[in-house]
């Protein structure tokens, strides 16, 4: 049975049609990426999943669950970590989970143990009993999280959960994902992050303009929208780029103290670079190959918007 099933979702707002008869699955136990544009239709597609939408058309089903006619029990299966943390300031850190706990119906023992249990695993062990008004955004992201998967749910969607935190921050929320997908449960993740999606998830979708696009696993993404590949070399002194010129060169940008050259020919170019290097006296400092990126497929689907 998937975990996620959404069938012809269509929302509209006046004029605008934020998402476009829009149907995917997401089986259990996959990490499912969401990919798009600003104003695609990310976050309006995870909030008529979650219920917070009531769709115009199409249904959705959570764990074999009807959303719409057994709203209680299908929320039941998940767990929810919005964009920007939803927490009570004036609470605690420990009383935030707590009191999770206690709405997801965990009886006080086991909410107690793992409040404290999520606290240790996000770090915030010296700071339970201090309240949340005094944390900084990367924190508040945290006990948000915490409150979220208090009650382990079979499906966590999470909207955009590293935005703007701190490497420390960023670091913890990626290593709780992951402990969650270990222990059963499926995630499905907004994100703009694009090196994110590839390094978590086994399946990839993106959105433009309200449809679905495209959906497969990141490396067959890759392959079908990218051609070229791209060969980073870095020079042991400065080079003026504009001496490189091979008929497989297709283009040359410079990155820090590296150029990343992007070629369909990546042995000839390599050999070129030899040669040229070896017979202008220069050293090379470092030479990658890199395949196609899931980056510029991206843009290539959605048209570089």
């Amino acid at each position: 049975m998937p975990a996620i099933e959404a069938h012809h979702l269509t929302r509209r707002f006046g004029t605008i049609t934020a998402v476009n008869d829009l149907s995917l699955s997401v089986d259990t136990g996959e990490i499912f990426g969401f990919l798009g544009p600003n104003g695609a239709g990310k976050t309006t597609t995870i909030r008529l999943m979650t219920g917070v939408l009531t769709p115009d058309e199409g249904t959705v089903r959570i764990a074999g669950i009807d959303l719409h006619t057994d709203p209680l029990r299908a929320k039941r299966c998940m767990g929810i970590i919005p964009e920007n943390s939803a927490v009570y300031g004036d609470l605690t850190a420990i009383q935030n989970l707590t009191l999770a706990g206690r709405l997801y119906g965990l009886p006080a023992v086991d909410r107690n143990r793992r409040a404290r249990s999520l606290l240790a695993d996000l770090g915030l062990t010296d700071r339970a009993d201090e309240k949340v008004r005094t944390f900084s955004k990367g924190m508040k992201q945290r006990v948000s999280i915490g409150c979220a998967v208090i009650h382990e749910p079979a499906v966590l969607f999470l909207d955009e959960p590293t935005a703007g935190l701190d490497v420390q921050s960023r670091r913890l929320v990626t290593a709780m994902i992951l402990r969650m997908h270990d222990k059963g449960s499926t995630i499905f993740l907004t994100t703009h992050n694009i090196d994110e999606a590839n390094a978590l998830c086994t399946r990839i979708g993106i959105i433009n303009r309200g449809v679905l696009v495209a959906t497969d696993r990141p490396e067959i993404l890759k392959q079908t929208f990218d051609t070229t590949q791209a060969i980073e070399i870095s020079f042991a002194r400065q080079v003026d780029p504009d001496v490189l010129s091979h008929p497989n060169l297709l283009r040359i940008e410079q990155r820090g103290d590296k150029f990343r050259i992007v070629t369909d020919d990546p042995d000839q170019v390599v050999k070129y670079l030899a040669a040229w290097a070896d017979r202008e006296g220069v050293r090379i400092a470092s030479l990658n190959t890199l395949g196609p990126s899931l980056e510029e497929a991206f843009l290539a689907i959605t048209g570089g918007s």
